[in-house]
């Protein structure tokens, strides 16, 4: 099934042609466009031919599996992928995530929560209308080209702490949770501890210093925010 008439257009990369059809038409009812391939090998060239705004991977596939599919995919394309399996163990999702991935969902599974995983890799990676970068007094946050200047000296972050900083930075006073920055920066399938926020915050705390106008606050059994004075 293709949409050309959708501005969203879906990969769906399965060999069961009934999984296929299945999503194809969850994706139609929630308005997005969509094409299918049966093999690894045939989703790889039409992906590079042809741009899409998501891929829904199936991990189990003869010949080239799904991570196979998606290493060869990181190679040229950052689009997002939602990896989907019949097995659930944590190894597999651990290594789709490692590949790449950036959510995992095992089968069987409640169309309304695939389209709920699409729409969330949808506005993660292709907001709409929304500022690539932020200024907030004497600091610049842009995650166009994942710089972070304070003072109009650059400093030096890796993009996980500039994608933190920057969710801070556009909603001043506005309390995050730790799940809420575990889930927009790392994505919905993260397993690991919410501890890695609070390193995360450390290390940019340590970048930023002290600033007269603003400042990185901790809201203790809450979360996070930053401060306007």
């Amino acid at each position: 099934m293709e949409n050309n008439n959708i501005d969203t257009n879906i990969l769906i990369v399965d060999d069961d042609e009934n999984i296929c059809q299945l999503l194809a038409l969850y994706l139609e009812r929630a308005g997005f466009g969509s094409v299918i391939c049966n093999d690894g090998a045939t989703a790889i060239s039409k992906l590079s031919e042809t741009g899409f705004d998501a891929i829904i991977l199936d991990v189990m596939m003869p010949e080239m599996d799904g991570f196979e599919v998606l290493s060869e995919m990181r190679k040229f394309t950052d689009t997002p992928v939602i990896m989907l399996s019949a097995r659930g163990e944590s190894g597999d999702r651990i290594t789709g995530l490692d590949c790449g991935a950036d959510d995992y969902i095992t089968k069987p599974f409640e169309p309304q929560e695939l389209i709920a995983r699409v729409k969330a890799v949808l506005r993660r990676t292709k907001p709409k209308d929304v500022a690539k970068s932020v200024k907030l007094f004497n600091l610049t946050v842009n995650i166009t080209d994942f710089t972070v200047t304070l003072n109009s000296e650059k400093l030096d972050m890796p993009p996980k702490e500039i994608e933190l900083l920057y969710m801070l930075a556009k909603t001043p006073m506005h309390v995050f949770t730790r799940d809420d920055l575990l889930k927009s920066i790392w994505g919905q399938a993260y397993s690991g501890d919410s501890r890695t926020v609070d390193v995360h915050i450390k290390r940019i705390r340590e970048k930023l210093g002290d600033n007269p106008h603003w400042r990185l606050t901790t809201v203790w059994g809450v979360g996070y925010k930053i401060e306007i004075f």
